[in-house]
């Protein structure tokens, strides 16, 4: 094989393990280029996707759910066969195994770093559950993980209050990767905290019982000196208090895909408000919100509502590397906010 051949086939086998373990879309895989590898190829390549995907090791440990790998299997073998006259027995081999598997409770998806790593997350295969939406991962979520990603420095040893957590995907790669001193997530929704937790112990964190432990302790570290101090909050931005926000002292705010409708516009900026009101020293409090532009109204009442709060912002510079699998014509942004 050429290197420019190797090359391109190792970059469509990355293509569809990213996608396959974070589930996403089958329409967002690349097909039609597998179909052009295949007519030129013999049946190694399906076996190494065979390997990269359902016979992944972490695939095999925390599954995605039954129908998904069901319905990837089905369009692989439809391209196999589409090109090749000779069936694929491992291929149907997979498929079998997946038609007699029960569907597990709950469904996983995996979200690889540039570390090797990875960040595991029980998620909802429903993109409304339990009169929610915090029950899976949104692409604001993957946008700002993979812009903490570039900037490090902005998290080193420092305590950060995530606002509306829900699955854990943002704060879970910045605590493996970026080395914030303490992590405090928060959600409102009681199922979403309780998926929260155990997305959080899934991942190898212990959790303090107390999310004012970080305030409380600045010294303290958890098993390991390397990992942040992590706690979860219930935080109802209706009727979270101010000794509620000022026994927290975060040094740095984030929230993503939190800006989808006036009421919850409003409810955020309040919660801001406070926690600027809230600082015991002078410094001010840097917070970043990463949202998905679907409707520029939206955007434009939260920066007005901001304005009337006399919070100052500016929009973040797109950043250049797309490490996670999320919508290609998705436009996305993050607002610095100074506090």
């Amino acid at each position: 094989m050429a290197p420019e051949e190797s090359v391109d086939t190792s970059r469509l086998l990355q293509s569809f393990e990213r996608r396959f373990l974070a589930a996403r879309a089958l329409r967002s895989f690349p097909w039609q280029s597998l179909e052009e590898k295949l007519r030129h190829s013999g049946s190694e390549l399906l076996l190494d996707i065979l390997r990269k995907t359902v016979k992944h090791p972490l695939c095999v440990k925390h599954p995605p759910s039954v129908r998904y790998a069901r319905c990837f299997l089905s369009e692989l073998i439809r391209k196999h066969e589409a090109v090749h006259e000779e069936p694929l027995d491992e291929l149907y081999e997979a498929l079998a195994e997946v038609l007699t598997a029960e569907e597990p409770t709950p469904c996983h998806r995996t979200y690889l770093l540039p570390s090797g790593d990875s960040v595991t997350l029980a998620e909802s295969t429903a993109i409304v559950s339990h009169g929610t939406t915090g029950l899976v991962t949104w692409s604001a979520a993957l946008y700002l993980a993979e812009w903490a990603l570039e900037n490090p420095a902005a998290f080193n040893h420092r305590t950060v209050l995530e606002l509306g957590s829900g699955a854990g995907l943002t704060g879970l790669v910045i605590c493996k990767m970026c080395r914030p001193r303490a992590y405090i997530f928060s959600d409102c929704h009681s199922h979403v905290l309780e998926q929260l937790r155990g997305n959080i112990l899934l991942n190898g964190f212990l959790l303090e019982p107390d999310a004012t432990a970080p305030a409380q302790h600045p010294g303290h570290h958890t098993h390991n000196s390397e990992s942040p101090v992590v706690a979860v909050e219930q935080l109802d931005w209706d009727v979270v208090t101010a000794p509620q926000l000022t026994a927290l002292q975060p040094d740095i705010v984030l929230a993503a895909d939190v800006l989808y409708c006036p009421e919850i516009i409003l409810s955020l900026v309040r919660v801001l408000q406070s926690l600027s009101a809230c600082r015991k020293d002078e410094l001010a409090l840097d917070a970043y919100i990463a949202f998905t532009i679907r409707n520029p109204e939206t955007c434009q009442l939260f920066t007005t509502e901001l304005g009337q709060a006399g919070i100052s912002w500016e929009a973040v510079p797109h950043h250049s590397q797309k490490l996670f699998p999320y919508e290609e014509h998705s436009e996305m942004a993050i607002l610095k906010l100074k506090l």
